[in-house]
């Protein structure tokens, strides 16, 4: 006998549970809400849902890109790594190019982070895309410039970068201008891989419910 919850199954609904009773969700819509609590689960934080934006339908335009085998670009490994391929369609590429050999030459040109000229890379395949950042505020950055140049749109964006410095600025600016492409973020400087990663597993799980 462990003397502590060991049933994973319990574990989860105790969790949930806890999240419906302790946070505010009675301004996220209903679609959006098991991401959100997906979100919350992953930092552990139910007044997060405070800082919670979107437009445009995210959840649906991502479970659309992905039924039509879009690929899913994320910014760092961490991200790639919390994403369960189980949950996805069995054909779902997860791109991650910041381990690319030629992204270190790319930033020395352009005089940006690498994780921002990884995004470059993102060029060829971005039309119909989700993408997924929850690591890097400057990749955030990098896309949204590309969309202000009139860069092909990605399905949908999630957006989670964390840190003190740009991260908060990154998702102020995806909320008051996305370019219509529907979004998820969270504001200010909270965020983090596993709290992105989990609003794309919750959107995974809803494309087999």
């Amino acid at each position: 006998m462990t003397g502590w919850l060991a049933d994973p199954d319990e574990i989860y609904r105790q969790s949930f549970g806890t999240i419906r009773a302790e946070a505010d969700l009675s301004r996220v819509p209903a679609a959006l809400q098991d991401v959100a609590i997906r979100m919350i689960h992953a930092c552990g934080m139910p007044d997060l849902a405070g800082d919670l934006r979107w437009a445009g339908g995210p959840v649906g335009a991502a479970q659309r890109a992905l039924r039509a085998g879009a690929p899913v670009f994320c910014d760092c490994e961490a991200v790639r790594a919390s994403i369960a391929p189980r949950h996805l369609p069995a054909a779902t590429e997860l791109l991650m190019t910041l381990g690319d050999p030629d992204v270190p030459v790319l930033a020395e040109r352009l005089g940006t982070t690498r994780s921002a000229a990884a995004v470059e890379l993102w060029r060829p395949r971005l039309l119909g895309a989700v993408v997924v950042i929850g690591n890097a505020p400057t990749a955030l950055f990098r896309l949204l410039d590309l969309l202000d140049a009139g860069m092909a749109r990605p399905a949908a964006i999630i957006a989670a970068p964390v840190g003190f410095v740009g991260a908060a600025e990154s998702k102020a600016r995806l909320a008051d201008n996305a370019h219509g492409v529907p979004f998820v973020t969270v504001l200010g400087r909270r965020g983090g891989s596993a709290i992105a990663a989990a609003a794309l597993n919750a959107i995974a799980l809803g494309i087999r419910s």
